[in-house]
């Protein structure tokens, strides 16, 4: 994919990742703590503590151990350096046993003096603490012993007692019992003697010096203060959500550009304009007349030309002069619209939201600017929105022609819009189901086509409703209009194959809110007249015509003729031949018009 592309889908999904960015932001605030993290990880600090000097086997390293990891330890360390959060100094605080007589502390700090600071209050919290509880531990030991010395004493003398005054015979007897009685007391008094000494000294000490030593640095190592968190979580979060976002491109199997838009339809894509901001949306008119110098009014009238050039012949029916609106009515215009009708163009979609309507509103606007007079059908009789573009006031309309109802000539429902050149007949009021007025709408359409050079029809979805499947045989040539984005492959195939059963020539499709406009349309079959060397001007004719009003340099007159160019296969008929549809068969040179004529009109 290229970055351009890769740019396009995150623009598409922006709010995806703004609500990762937020997401983030708002857990890096509630797990960052409040101010400036102190980095506690530059230096390590190592101290060990021994059994003291003629403690002897008083003192266990297992209880040691378990007496530096308690609570009393840490919180007597934390007094002595004036640390309130307890559970944050014991985070900076190692504890192990490197040999059956040696325990060591490791401690870690942002400086030497800090990380030694907490490796001596904890190593002297240890000493003192284990003291302290030492000292109780042989006081209460010497209780017991001193109890326990006093009954023995008291056996010893009673032993003494029954020695004196018993015969030879028995002293013997008692001689061994006083012995031992004699060594327990000796015994009993040696370790109340030991204990008292070991409670006069220290229980265990440090042994040497505090190590300090810088840590090994890491690369890896968080920021300490709390916007860097935040912002590092942000950033974390907005990689997040380019990653989800380029991951729901993959999945997303919708038609988003031009050449999508080409194989999914099987049909050309003649037009892209380019996303409306939401001024010109909220704009209750065509773009073109609105802002003529836009992008958007640029495309459409690219769409327009592109249209003349490519469609049926009929669409590139020259107006002469003394013939545009505007100008006094003459009767070689009225002739020539009884002679030859106005084709009909079909502006549909496949889904609602892609643009039809806006389209269709624009495109009658960028026809008006050459001079034809344009007649706009709204025949979208379930959401009816062509008057509020064209601002065009209500009354009756197409429901009451094709009802008939009402006794209604097409000019009574004919209204003129803000647009110049451009004339609306609008949907009208009915509560008819929608399906059952098109029966009759061959003969509206009939008598539509001699009040304009051309017609736009803006008919319902044709996968939503089957309006506009029954009104598209009544058409010249269809005009189909896709949003990027809205519609998928599967659905754009449904509506190319329901088109091609139709038989009538297709356009091509208007590929709306492109956010990657591939650029300008081909420039097709641009051919000028023997005239255009005076100052003539040049018009775009279909491929295979020769629009009216033109004529073709005749053979011996110096001119030179350019050759003859295939009409396009959407506009052949079938096995190669002539078009089958009479909008192409009714305007070629010389030939007899297929249109009811004026007298047929019903």
């Amino acid at each position: 994919m290229e970055p351009a592309n890769h740019l396009t889908v995150l623009r598409r999904h922006w709010r995806l990742l703004a609500g990762c960015a937020l997401a983030a932001l708002v857990i890096g605030w509630l797990l960052t703590p409040t101010g400036t993290t102190v980095d506690n990880g530059k230096w390590e600090c190592k101290v060990s503590i021994v059994p003291a000097a003629g403690s002897g086997d008083t003192v266990k390293i297992d209880q040691v151990m378990s007496f530096a990891t308690g609570s009393d330890v840490a919180e007597a360390a934390a007094r002595k350096l004036g640390i309130t959060d307890v559970q944050a100094l014991l985070t900076r605080r190692e504890v192990s046993v490197v040999s059956p007589q040696m325990l060591q502390f490791t401690a870690h700090g942002p400086t030497q003096k800090a990380c030694s600071d907490v490796a001596s209050a904890f190593a002297t919290a240890t000493i003192s603490g284990y003291g302290r509880e030492a000292q109780r531990n042989a006081q209460d030991s010497i209780l017991a012993l001193q109890q326990q010395a006093t009954v023995q004493q008291r056996q010893l003398d009673s032993l003494n007692t029954d020695f004196s005054t018993a015969t030879h015979a028995t002293r013997l007897k008692l001689q061994p019992q006083i012995d031992a009685a004699k060594a327990a007391v000796t015994q009993t008094l040696t370790d109340i003697s030991n204990l008292q000494n070991a409670a006069r000294t220290d229980a265990v000490r440090q042994w040497g010096s505090i190590d300090s030593n810088p840590a090994a640095s890491n690369i890896l190592t968080a920021p300490s203060s709390r916007p860097l968190r935040l912002a590092l979580a942000v950033l974390l979060g907005v990689a997040l959500g380019v990653v989800a976002a380029l991951m729901l491109d993959r999945l997303d199997s919708r038609v988003r550009n031009r050449n999508a838009a080409e194989e999914a339809f099987g049909l050309p894509v003649i037009g892209e304009i380019p996303v409306l901001s939401r001024r010109l949306r909220r704009l209750r008119e065509p773009v073109v007349t609105a802002r003529p110098s836009a992008p958007a009014a640029e495309a459409y009238r690219s769409l327009r030309s592109t249209l003349l050039l490519t469609g049926p012949s009929s669409l590139a029916l020259h107006v002469k002069d003394g013939e545009e609106d505007g100008g006094p009515a003459s009767a070689a215009r009225a002739s020539r619209r009884l002679a030859h009708p106005a084709p009909v163009v079909m502006v549909m979609s496949g889904r609602s939201g892609d643009g039809k309507t806006t389209t269709v509103a624009n495109l009658a606007a960028a026809l008006a600017e050459t001079g034809r007079s344009v007649l706009v059908l709204d025949c979208d009789f379930r959401h009816p929105q062509t008057h509020e573009h064209l601002g065009s006031g209500s009354g009756p309309g197409m429901a009451e022609l094709l009802a008939g109802t009402r006794p209604l000539g097409i000019e009574d429902v004919i209204r003129p819009t803000n647009v110049q050149g451009v004339t609306l007949i609008g949907v009208g009021n009915t509560n008819a189901y929608p399906a059952a007025l098109v029966m009759r709408a061959g003969e509206v359409l009939q008598r539509a086509r001699r009040h304009a050079d051309l017609v736009l029809m803006d008919t319902s979805p044709l996968l939503h409703a089957n309006d506009a499947y029954d009104l598209v045989q009544h058409a010249d040539a269809v005009l189909v209009t896709a949003r990027s984005g809205n519609v998928t492959p599967e659905q754009a195939a449904r509506v190319s194959e329901l088109l091609a059963r139709t038989g009538v020539p297709v356009a091509g499709v208007a590929l709306t809110a492109s956010s990657s406009p591939s650029g300008g349309l081909p420039r097709l079959g641009l051919r000028r007249s023997e005239s255009s060397a005076s100052g003539a001007a040049v018009t775009p004719l279909g491929r295979g015509a020769q629009p009216r009003g033109l004529t073709r340099p005749a053979a011996g007159e110096g001119g030179v003729r350019e050759p003859e160019r295939p009409a396009p296969s959407w506009a052949r008929g079938r096995e190669g031949g002539p078009p089958e549809h009479p909008a192409d068969a009714g305007f070629a040179d010389g030939a007899a018009p297929v249109r009811r004529a004026e007298g047929e009109d019903r």
